[in-house]
């Protein structure tokens, strides 16, 4: 109780802090759901940085996040909660362009802002279709997207037309994940061939949801790849570890002391995906990092 008084406390000194800046200082800001968004923004933020010396500010609903603590001098970091705070700083956002990764803006609690034209940009954390994961109507309030490939081009196209949307900038960027992914594996020289006698790596790193692959049957799949003698690592998505507490306990607590039994949370690493022989996922986005990057 008095942890979520003292985050909500400080969720509100941020939102006062950033809103006390004027238009200008706030001319680009970027928000964050989580530690694993800033993959995706790192190169954006650095290329805004470095070939423009524009300022920033990162809003965050992750209380641990790095960025909090950062010495660059161009990002200005801001602690926003992820509940009514949050809602309010959104519905009164006062800023020229706001960048996200988190889809259905004006679809929930998240809405554009009520005072002011914000410009929102979205940027895919995915390469999935629009077709998939998410629902439908997930981007149709963004002015901008970051398209993964010409596939997103298409179907968002294509949605306009079916739906009478206004028309979108739809920009050719690719996937940060991706790119990072291939870049590290292009640095190893091992490919990660187990030796004899030596345990396969399964890496189980699936979506989230109550029909997701770890909430239907994760405990049960974890023990029937320990028992058939492989290592085991799990990477649940980063919503189940915020919302699925329960399951996480259940699985430290059956498989914790299992010397084949790894559990990383931290899904902005990519040692487990470069350490795994095979991968088990189900509409998660790891599946194409896995495919793409270390087929």
């Amino acid at each position: 109780m008095l942890k979520n008084l003292s985050l909500l406390f400080q969720a509100w000194k941020g939102m006062q802090a950033f809103n006390e800046l004027n238009l200008e200082e706030k001319s680009v800001v970027f928000y964050s759901e989580d530690n694993a968004s800033w993959v995706h923004f790192e190169p954006i933020i650095k290329e805004l940085l470095e070939k423009h010396r524009q300022k920033i500010c990162y809003l965050t609903s992750s209380f641990d996040d790095p960025i909090l603590k950062t010495d660059e001098k161009l990002i200005r970091p801001f602690y926003v909660g992820s509940g009514m705070v949050r809602t309010l700083l959104f519905s009164s956002l006062k800023a020229r362009i706001m960048i996200m990764t988190m889809p259905d803006l004006e679809n929930h609690y998240i809405k554009r802002s009520k005072v002011y034209p914000v410009h929102y940009i979205y940027v895919f954390h995915n390469m999935a279709s629009t077709h998939m994961v998410f629902r439908t109507g997930a981007y149709d309030h963004y002015d901008t997207i970051f398209c993964v490939g010409p596939h997103h081009e298409k179907e968002i196209r294509e949605a306009e037309k079916l739906y009478g949307l206004p028309e979108k900038n739809l920009v050719k960027h690719g996937n940060s994940r991706l790119d990072s992914v291939l870049n590290e594996a292009s640095k190893r020289t091992d490919k990660n061939i187990p030796k004899k006698n030596e345990k396969k790596n399964i890496l189980i790193a699936p979506s989230y949801g109550k029909n997701a692959l770890l909430e239907t049957c994760g405990i049960r799949l974890i023990e029937v790849l320990l028992d058939a003698g492989f290592f085991v690592t799990v990477r649940p998505h980063p919503l189940t570890i915020q919302e699925n507490k329960v399951l996480i306990s259940q699985i430290i607590k059956k498989y914790g002391s299992n010397d084949n039994f790894l559990l990383e949370t931290d899904v902005a690493s990519q040692a487990s995906l470069h350490a795994s022989n095979l991968l088990i996922s189900d509409y998660s986005g790891a599946a194409f990092e896995f495919a793409f990057g270390l087929g």
